[in-house]
């Protein structure tokens, strides 16, 4: 068991997707979430992946992109801090990346695969880490992480979004 980040481990932003995961097995987390998710997923069908509940927001297959994205965003900034590189990471805009992914134009189906793919890289990254490149911390978007608390990232973003999925989309 890894344990939950303590404050002083991201920036308070980070809190919102940190605090969905009580577990101290943030691996475990993510291992769950895997078959859950593309349950959830697999049951939207096409013509409802492309759905906004406003205007101005995002479809779901838009926000499944992001999810996506933003997890490779949090593994690839793990990476970087575990294998002890010192040198800081700029910032993500999930606008912009939003904004030239096109995935509306991407089969639902795809989006969902790519999900899987992009989540099973994560669990075998975390599941395979030396256990002292846990609390190894480095700085992002001017923030500073460990990499525990990326992990707690990754499993609490899905969370968060599957959340918004339930309450605004579905």
């Amino acid at each position: 068991m890894i344990g939950v980040p303590e404050r002083t481990e991201a920036a308070p932003y980070y809190f919102a997707y940190i605090d969905n995961i009580q577990s101290p097995d943030v691996l475990g987390a993510l291992e769950s979430q895997l078959p859950e998710t593309l349950d959830f997923f697999r049951g939207i069908s096409d013509e409802k992946s492309l759905y906004r509940y406003a205007p101005d927001k995002w479809s779901i297959r838009q926000s499944v992109n992001h999810i996506t994205d933003a997890e490779r965003v949090f593994l690839s900034r793990a990476m970087w801090f575990a294998r002890n590189f010192t040198e800081p990471l700029p910032s993500f805009d999930q606008n912009i990346a939003v904004a030239h992914a096109h995935a509306d134009a991407i089969a639902w189906s795809a989006h969902i695969e790519e999900f899987r793919a992009v989540r099973l890289a994560s669990i075998a990254f975390f599941r395979n880490l030396p256990h002292d490149a846990w609390m190894r911390t480095g700085t992002a978007s001017g923030n500073p992480f460990t990499v525990r608390s990326l992990a707690y990232i990754v499993a609490g973003h899905l969370a968060h979004h599957r959340r918004i999925f339930e309450e605004r989309y579905l």
